[in-house]
């Protein structure tokens, strides 16, 4: 007690040392009865039937209790490689149809291409087999998630986008009382996010290029395929702005009529003002609801006012998005896949889609504004050439410019049915306006201007009568020589050679006879 008292320092790191020694004690104590606990829930979680709720011992179990354990391990061939047996040897089994489900399993975690490919044949397969079962649920949405995790940036190939969006929709259709359906509707907003995304950015680009059938084409269907789309107000800000642009082109073509120019000045004027409305009525909490109410001001156009329960979905749609952050653009920048952080997490997502628009359809629409531009410019022009009868005039009269004229009609002239080659058939084409009732007088007016055509005679003049045939063609007269043996005696007469020496050619002649002489 004496060298404690009188040391203190010793007695403080004795107190140390008994400190140090305890901590020491109770920290190789907790690992040790951690892992006893472990064990025992390990043990507990190998016996346990998930199926019964039982505890179970059968074969069949420990087969599929092993191909778990592999599976967490990441040893999926020997977790299948159980399956498989536990398959075929048990076809009875209670852990049939979660084997199956746990094949497919095993393929999506494993990852790849190929292996995906696998995962969605045994999920397929799984529905087929077990259709009414609620995993069945669960193996639709994973063959969702398997384009899902596959899709790529909207300006890249959208097939697994495409994929995705419609085994999703098939997911929600044919299980719509399934728990996962909240998740499967989520999943299939994201997909039509990156689907719309496309389709704007290809829109945009034909604006750019003034290619308003194409623009319109694409924005149009955005606006009914898709209408949660996030950038909503910016697609029919500029189906108003490619509708104003049509009619900029009309104000400057010179080749149609004034009172056409401006007819279909104001038909694309109004399209344009209905979509900036549409801007203002259906998505008041927009980013660029007051861009419309600019352009409508600066058209003189009323601008609407939303009803209130239009504010208040579309500020919970708004509100439902993620902000994106920098390190949203980061990633998306580096990563594979597209961002759907800006996609909306409420609202129902379009379960089926409409007709899709294409760029003929507007041009068909845009020829038929043309159409009723022109017909509108001239109202009585088509009822009056319908219901207008031709009065009719003399023989002599000249057309009248106040009528329009009846159509030509043909008269056959007496007597050119007679005859085999010595008579000719006319017709005499009457007047426009003449009165075809009338019969022809017997004896011509001297102060007739137009003479009255009449038939007299159809015998042909000497002249122009045409040539006997002659009766046999292949016969030779006696005395003549016929023509083609001339023409081969001709044909044999020998032809003197004519001297090719002073003609000029690139290539050079070998020389003959005394010509080998001439050393030019």
């Amino acid at each position: 007690m004496n060298l404690l008292s009188s040391n203190p320092y010793r007695k403080v790191g004795l107190r140390a040392a008994l400190t140090v020694s305890l901590i020491s004690l109770v920290l190789v104590m907790v690992p040790t009865h951690a892992a006893a606990k472990n064990k025992k829930k390990k043990q507990v979680d190998l016996s346990a039937n998930p199926l019964g709720n039982v505890n179970s011992k059968q074969p069949d179990k420990e087969l599929y209790d092993k191909a778990m354990i592999a599976i967490k391990k990441g040893r999926f061939d020997l977790a299948r490689l159980d399956l498989q047996t536990l398959l075929n040897t048990y076809p009875d089994s209670e852990y049939q149809m979660r084997a199956k489900l746990a094949v497919g399993d095993s393929w999506f975690k494993e990852g790849g291409t190929a292996a995906l490919t696998q995962a969605e044949a045994e999920y397929k397969d799984f529905i087929t087999f077990f259709p009414q079962a609620p995993e069945a649920a669960e193996a639709q949405m994973k063959v969702g998630d398997i384009y899902f995790m596959q899709m790529e940036k909207p300006d890249r190939d959208y097939t697994n986008a495409q994929s995705a969006e419609r085994e999703y929709r098939a997911m929600i259709d044919q299980f719509p009382d399934s728990a996962l359906v909240p998740r499967a509707k989520q999943k299939l907003r994201e997909v039509q996010e990156v689907l719309a995304e496309r389709e704007f950015l290809i829109g945009q680009y034909y604006a750019t290029r003034e290619n308003w059938s194409g623009a319109l084409a694409r924005l149009e269907t955005i606006a009914d395929t898709y209408p949660l789309y996030s950038k909503s107000d910016q697609v029919w800000l500029t189906i108003g702005d490619a509708y104003e642009g049509e009619a900029q082109q009309v104000q400057i073509s010179k080749a149609l009529p004034a009172a056409v120019r401006e007819r279909l000045d104001q038909v694309y004027l109004d399209k344009a003002a209905a979509a900036y409305s549409h801007v203002i009525t259906r998505y008041p909490m927009a980013p660029h609801v007051e861009d419309a109410r600019d352009r409508l001001i600066a058209m003189n156009r009323p601008i609407p006012e939303p009803t209130q329960e239009a504010i208040a979905a579309d500020d919970a749609e708004e509100r439902s998005r993620q902000p994106v952050r920098f390190t949203d653009k980061t990633l998306g920048i580096l990563k594979h896949g597209p961002m759907v952080v800006e996609a909306a997490h409420v609202g129902e997502p379009t379960l089926e889609s409409p007709a899709r628009i294409i760029a003929p359809d507007i041009t068909r629409e845009n020829q038929q504004i043309f159409v009723r531009a022109f017909q509108a410019e001239q109202p009585g022009a088509a009822k009056g050439a319908e219901t207008a009868k031709a009065t009719p005039t003399g023989a002599n009269e000249p057309p009248r410019s106040d009528q329009p004229q009846a159509p030509l009609q043909f008269e056959n002239v007496p007597g050119s049915d007679n005859g085999g080659g010595t008579g000719i058939g006319a017709s005499i084409v009457s007047a426009p306006n003449a009165a075809s009732a009338k019969p022809v007088p017997s004896t011509e007016d001297p102060n007739a201007v137009v003479k009255a055509v009449s038939a007299t005679t159809t015998t042909l003049p000497a002249a122009e009568a045409p040539v006997v045939a002659p009766t046999q063609v292949n016969d030779i007269k006696p005395g003549l020589v016929p023509a083609q043996s001339a023409t081969a005696n001709s044909r044999a007469a020998k032809k003197t050679k004519a001297d090719l020496s002073a003609e000029s050619s690139s290539r050079k002649k070998k020389k003959k006879g005394l010509s080998k002489l001439n050393p030019f």
